[in-house]
């Protein structure tokens, strides 16, 4: 089960992909995650990565692919694996193609979390991250048992610095330029499925389950 989940910053995607990760025990690969261990490890890598991100910018094709295929290489995803933030156009998307041949194998499904920027601008904006075990809560509709404290670690929870308002609808216009083609090329392989994302954390996921189930 090789499963591409597509849809905007702030859209819930996170969320999602560690829902169905745990049900169906495949790794969550997430180029977010992949970003943040490159900078916390003080890597040549990871300092680039920073200069985009903190700008709000996408990071390079050339690095992203390259970090991703040595992610997907690794024998826990022998068996399958959800990708999270990857690809984010159509050029990305034919590079995974080629990483899969190399492996003899395909990505099954391709998710789009269809979510309005309203919507979206509600999610990040209340967002708050642990640093230290990157759990995620929402001030409204995910809060943490303390208020600003990690469930898990009880670390004090941060607001990230690309969850700006300015940053996000720069973020949202990047998206919406390049998604139309991306949506275009796994439309054309039969395996894209359009979910609604306006509602609630499980309804999301049971549209996203069924689907998975009856494969």
């Amino acid at each position: 089960m090789r499963i591409v989940l597509l849809g905007t910053p702030g859209g819930g995607k996170g969320t999602q992909a560690k829902l169905i990760c745990n049900y169906f025990n495949i790794p969550h690969i997430s180029t977010g995650d992949i970003f943040r261990g490159k900078i916390k490890e003080g890597t040549a890598e990871g300092e680039v990565i920073s200069s985009y991100m903190e700008k709000g910018q996408l990071v390079p094709d050339r690095l992203t692919i390259s970090l991703v295929e040595e992610r997907l290489i690794k024998d826990d995803c022998k068996n399958g694996f959800l990708l999270d933030g990857f690809p984010r156009d159509e050029k990305q998307a034919e590079a995974l193609d080629l990483i899969m041949n190399k492996k003899n194998e395909q990505v099954n499904f391709a998710f789009l979390i269809d979510v309005s920027k309203e919507i979206i601008l509600d999610r990040v904006l209340g967002r708050r991250v642990c640093p230290v075990c990157r759990e995620s809560y929402h001030v409204k509709y995910n809060p943490p048992k303390v208020p600003g404290k990690c469930d898990v670690c009880g670390t004090a929870l941060v607001h990230r610095p690309d969850d700006q308002k300015e940053i996000i609808l720069d973020r949202l216009t990047i998206y919406n330029q390049t998604t139309q083609p991306i949506l275009e090329f796994y439309e054309k392989k039969g395996i894209l499925h359009k979910i609604k994302g306006d509602g609630g954390i499980q309804d999301i996921f049971s549209q996203i389950s069924g689907v998975l189930k009856e494969a």
